[in-house]
């Protein structure tokens, strides 16, 4: 039997493995839509391990500071920090948005790190070139994706900064390159208004009764005063003490500063089930529907073959070939056929589609696995509707011509 398929296949190798190639690119695209997942979900992990915090300290019943806006003020750390259980504290802001260099744009997630040391919550973990963030403003470290280098600069809001380092695998949940600033220059880029909507809420205020009432002298300048600054960060990141459970000091965080305090598998719970989940599902409908495709493709293929060698399956059948013999022939060759596809898909997904792609794909060696055990599960299931057509095949055509 397997002489038989083998030596079938053989008498047609070349429309034989044109089209399993053909198969294979249809594979290899599914493959990377599991990849695509995975990179998504590993952006996630890795947003949540590069910030080396054990809680995220954030406004009151949100969900900040990655899945919604999250404001609180930025001495709030002084309080958390005298905690019982609370090692190191530190202010951190995140702002996705547009960054120029030179003519082109590119989408960022900016972050503002407190002044600190490597290790300092919210900082790059590490460096591939250049220096840490050592001034207090105007200097700026960004993933390698961004595709910056060192001693460019580059433009965020009004301001201009020097790449002095670059980092790797620093990226949000979305899979932007992260740059990171000093936090004063990101509460300014974030929360600050321009210089025309604040000229214009002067010019408001001072047209205002309220603002201007006689005995209150100073008003209108403290109004002023407070449109100038910015007081806010988005969350206060929070390594916990060696010894203490992270869960015991969240909730005393919780009860005395009455803020949203997370854990780390908390935060995870976010960025996984609800931030990426709407993506997670149209992946999988992808899959599903690229599944159903490649079997139609695979029946189609098999049952055509099949049409083909009508004469000779009649011979077969004609000197008394047993028809699981022949229903073996025909699964055997549409099991060679997605055998073919997978290693042709497999080579163009790790080759070809994940080093291409703009968004990180991760090929993990059991989705391969299940992959491949659910390609010939495909195809042998295709099969059955060549088979049924084989044997269908009266001896008699074989003797008619």
């Amino acid at each position: 039997m397997i002489s038989l398929a083998g030596r079938d296949i053989m008498h047609s190798w070349g429309k034989f493995v044109f089209t399993g190639a053909g198969l294979g690119l249809l594979i290899g695209v599914t493959l990377s839509m599991a990849g695509i997942y995975r990179g998504m979900v590993d952006d996630a992990k890795v947003l949540l391990g590069n910030s080396g915090a054990d809680l995220w300290v954030v406004q009151k019943d949100t969900l900040g500071p990655y899945a919604e806006p999250s404001s609180i003020y930025d001495d709030t750390w002084r309080g958390i920090r005298g905690m019982p259980g609370v090692a190191r504290t530190a202010n951190v802001t995140y702002l996705t948005m547009q960054v120029r260099q030179g003519e082109r744009d590119v989408r960022a997630m900016i972050s503002g790190v407190t002044a600190g040391e490597p290790g300092t919550p919210g900082w790059p973990s590490y460096l591939v070139a250049g220096r840490q963030i050592t001034r207090g403003h105007y200097e700026a470290v960004a993933d390698v994706a961004a595709g910056f280098k060192l001693g460019e600069r580059i433009g965020i809001r009004r301001n201009s900064y020097t790449v002095v380092g670059l980092t790797r695998r620093m990226v949000s949940s979305s899979g932007d390159p992260m740059v990171f600033i000093p936090l004063k220059d990101a509460q300014e880029a974030q929360f600050l208004k321009d210089n025309d909507a604040i000229l214009q809420q002067r010019r408001r205020a001072a047209v205002n009764p309220a603002f201007n009432r006689p005995g209150v002298p100073g008003l209108l300048d403290a109004v002023i005063a407070s449109q100038s600054t910015n007081p806010y960060v988005n969350a206060v990141l929070v390594q916990v003490a060696s010894g203490h459970d992270a869960e015991e000091v969240a909730a005393s965080i919780r009860r005395w500063k009455r803020l949203t305090v997370y854990t780390s598998g908390q935060m995870e719970e976010i960025l996984v089930g609800k931030l990426i989940a709407t993506s997670a599902k149209q992946i999988g409908m992808f899959l599903v529907i690229l599944s159903i495709v490649s079997a139609a493709i695979v029946a189609f293929i098999i049952y055509t073959l099949t049409l083909g060698k009508i004469r000779e399956i009649a011979v077969l059948k004609l000197i008394g070939t047993r028809n699981r013999t022949i229903a073996g022939l025909i699964m055997q060759q549409a099991v060679a056929l997605g055998m073919i596809g997978f290693v042709v898909g497999k080579i163009t997904a790790t080759l070809v589609m994940a080093p291409i792609f703009p968004k990180y794909v991760l090929l993990e060696p059991l989705d391969s696995v299940k992959g491949f055990v659910a390609v010939v599960v495909i195809c042998v299931i295709s099969s059955i509707i060549a088979i049924r057509a084989a044997l269908k095949v009266d001896p008699a055509e074989a003797i008619g011509g």
